[in-house]
């Protein structure tokens, strides 16, 4: 039985815990250092128990997976870096924060971000809105003094819900896709899960905690705590208009969001066909956000007193801290990989077949000890659709509902393994303690209450 044991994933993923927490909680080594030195300590477990996986591999492996990662990151946090420091360096985004405060008042602060991010991250990807929504919650706090915690709760809150719940995102798409989810249907359903998951893991946690949990303002993306506070006091004249603080925002979704467009109008006409692969490049992520930066940057430049000269060395700057951002969230999610490839996640998922579970419970639990062992949500729910898929036939409620309880499921417990942890913690200011404490948290009660408004909606309108 010890045998069985030491050749497990299970061995693998109890000893890539340990180290982490040894690492990054006990020594206190920088972030990228403790995760690089977890991610080859996991290889070289690895390499000792699972077949075709050689030593040489423990080192190839992160360094490919690291290099994955920045490939799909690395230029949109720096892009985001310049958009950050622009938006905040220019008032852009305290002329944001002060026009939300004009419609729904103050003390609805919180409700303007959370209907924000929710609608932004529908289109965009979830780091790319978090990109663009964190310089807010900053402004946010520099202006009203308090309630960081909360700002960046229902910030996360809006992104992560939507991230999972409402195709066109990819997760929820390429799930419903697997199981033959009617797409339509999906995104009703989606919203209806989603508004619920959103609201009480962004406005009712979010205000619960941070009745406990006072988050300072620190110095994040390239901007000190004192220059957010003296923007936080301007005379609104002195700041850019409200279309020109949105720009960056408006030109990044609409870039992302027409190649959604495209995407979903393939083959309906030939003009589609045709403007395809221009929208394809100006609707990339990384173009979009490139764009983005400029106009940001442009805005800082005329709003500001700086020579040019000044200016560069104030982008370089921002560009110094997304480098060591992009590095942190790129290797957290290589840490990640390796633990997938201890196949971890189908062990723990082949081990909860045949337990006369609830087709939706187990679908649930499949994505969620799948999601916090290797760490990446979409990873979880595509390998939960894929046992999952065959046992469609099964379900007394329309296949929707099992696109929900597996987006819930991989969602829960954002933790050291995931990319997406380390990007709230650098792009927020965190330590990893608060961090564990609003988004760790904020991902579990979104899956958690995600399960329950599907089982409670499906009993009363199953639909099938």
């Amino acid at each position: 039985m010890a045998i069985e044991f030491a050749q497990s994933p299970l061995l693998t993923f109890v000893i890539g815990l340990a180290l982490v927490v040894l690492l990054l909680v006990v020594l206190d080594l920088p972030a990228f250092v403790g995760l690089a030195i977890a991610a080859f300590a996991v290889g070289l477990v690895n390499a000792a128990f699972v077949p075709d996986f050689a030593l040489a591999d423990a080192a190839t492996r992160t360094a490919t997976a690291f290099g994955n990662g920045m490939a799909g990151i690395g230029i949109p946090i720096l892009m985001a870096a310049i958009i950050g420091k622009s938006m905040l360096e220019s008032g852009s985004a305290q002329r944001i924060v002060r026009s939300f405060q004009s419609l729904v008042g103050r003390e609805n602060s919180d409700i303007a971000l959370w209907g924000s991010s929710t609608v932004l991250a529908i289109p965009v990807f979830f780091d790319s809105v978090f990109y663009l929504m964190a310089p807010l919650a900053r402004s946010m706090r520099a202006r009203m003094g308090d309630n960081y915690a909360l700002y960046l709760v229902v910030v996360g809150a809006g992104a992560a819900t939507a991230h999972v719940f409402i195709p066109p995102t990819p997760g929820p798409l390429a799930v419903a896709s697997e199981i033959g989810a009617d797409i339509g249907t999906t995104m009703l359903i989606g919203v209806t899960v989603a508004v619920p998951s959103a609201t009480m893991g962004g406005l009712v946690y979010g205000r619960w905690i941070n009745r406990h949990l006072d988050i300072p303002l620190r110095d994040a993306m390239g901007t000190t705590t004192d220059e957010l506070q003296e923007r936080a006091q301007r005379d609104v004249s002195s700041l850019p208009s409200f279309l020109e603080s949105t720009a960056p925002i408006i030109i990044a979704v609409a870039l992302v969001g027409s190649l959604t467009v495209v995407n979903a109008l393939q083959g309906v006409t030939p003009v589609v066909e045709q403007v395809r692969p221009f929208v394809a490049f100006i609707g990339d992520k990384n173009v979009a956000l490139t764009v983005a930066a400029l106009a940001a940057a442009y805005t800082y430049y005329r709003w500001s007193d700086l020579s040019r000269s000044d200016w560069e060395d104030e982008l370089t700057e921002a560009l110094k801290s997304g480098g060591n951002i992009a590095a942190i969230t790129a290797m957290g999610g290589a840490f990640g990989a390796l633990l997938a490839a201890s196949g971890i996640g189908s062990y723990l998922a082949n081990g909860l077949e045949g337990f006369g579970i609830p087709l939706l419970v187990t679908a649930w639990l499949i994505a969620a000890i799948v999601r916090i062992a290797q760490g990446s949500a979409t990873a979880a729910m595509l390998t939960a659709a894929g046992i999952m898929a065959p046992l469609t036939g099964q379900l007394p409620v329309h296949t929707a509902y099992l696109v929900m309880v597996i987006g819930a499921g991989g969602n829960i417990c954002s933790w050291y393994n995931d990319s997406g942890f380390w990007l709230v913690k650098e792009i927020g200011g965190l330590t990893q303690a608060e961090t564990l404490k609003t988004w760790t948290a904020l991902t579990t009660i979104i899956s958690v209450t995600g399960l329950v408004v599907v089982l409670i909606v499906s009993s009363v309108l199953p639909l099938a």
